[in-house]
């Protein structure tokens, strides 16, 4: 049994929890606010944008899940590098085996349909992914043995917003534009697994993983295939443009190293996993 601390202990972070905790591993739930963490988790009220004194000893393996909540720059800088560094210094000389960081794959600049995988460079060129990558740093530059995992864009129970804007006629989509996406029970899955082959043989365990789902998919098509499962209109499909924030995410991003470390999806394409969405 592992002595696992979760920072940032929100939707992902309870849900990984929940499963450690199953798995018979003794979890820790660090947030500002600890009404929500649910009964197995042992809550920590804390803030990690100061430092902290009251953290558990012997903490094995550290998950950082936490997120910045608003798109802005102070938010960002909070969430992902002074959150980072405070808890470094937090857990001061403890033995942590590995502390892994949860990132997102925001942080390749890759806009004109190109393959992305872990060795494609990243870019710093907007403030988010200037922070992003500026915590994934001080992780790998710790003397505590670390991992990133970049998530594609996450969907599941909680996280509808892209069901919601359909249902209200509230979204268009540029064509040609490629998207890559994964559902929350795949990101506990991916993060479960790589905790499981850590403790089975830390050897095995690489710095960075792309955590995204099978099938990099034409963002029309997505909007399309929902808006005919929900009985809604039609999506108006719209010319590509530069400057748009969709434009961002048209690549095409490769989830090979994951599979190959022997993880295998729940949810392997968007259908299979908004359709068990829409039945719930």
């Amino acid at each position: 049994m592992a002595k696992v601390l979760i920072a940032g202990c929100g939707g992902i972070g309870c849900e990984l929890g929940l499963q450690l905790v199953k798995n018979g591993h003794e979890v820790f739930g660090l947030r500002r606010n600890t009404a929500n963490i649910p009964d197995g988790i042992e809550p920590i009220q804390a803030d990690l944008s100061t430092p902290n004194d009251n953290l558990p000893e012997n903490i094995d393996y550290v998950f950082y899940t936490a997120s910045a909540g608003k798109y802005k720059d102070t938010a960002y800088y909070l969430a992902y590098v002074s959150g980072v560094k405070n808890l470094l210094k937090d857990l001061g000389s403890q033995n942590i085996k590995r502390f892994f960081f949860i990132s997102s794959t925001a942080v390749f600049g890759q806009n004109d349909a190109e393959t992305v995988d872990e060795s494609s460079p990243t870019s710093d060129s907007i403030f988010s992914t200037k922070r992003l990558l500026e915590g994934e740093q001080l992780v790998l530059d710790s003397e505590i043995p670390g991992t990133i995992v970049r998530f594609g864009g996450i969907y599941g129970p909680g996280r509808t917003h892209l069901i919601d804007l359909l249902q209200d006629g509230k979204i268009q989509c540029m064509d040609g534009v490629w998207s890559n996406r994964i559902h929350s029970d795949d990101c506990v899955g991916i993060l479960n697994h790589l905790l499981n082959k850590e403790i089975e043989n830390s050897t095995n365990v690489d710095s960075l993983y792309i955590g995204v789902d099978s099938q990099p998919t034409l963002l029309c098509e997505v909007y399309d295939w929902l808006a005919e499962q929900l009985c809604v209109p039609d999506v108006e499909h719209m010319e590509p443009k530069e400057s748009s924030r969709q434009m961002r995410s048209n690549k095409r991003i490769s989830n090979g190293k994951i599979v190959n470390s022997g993880y295998e999806f729940k949810y392997p394409d968007y259908q299979s996993g908004y359709k068990q969405l829409l039945n719930e």
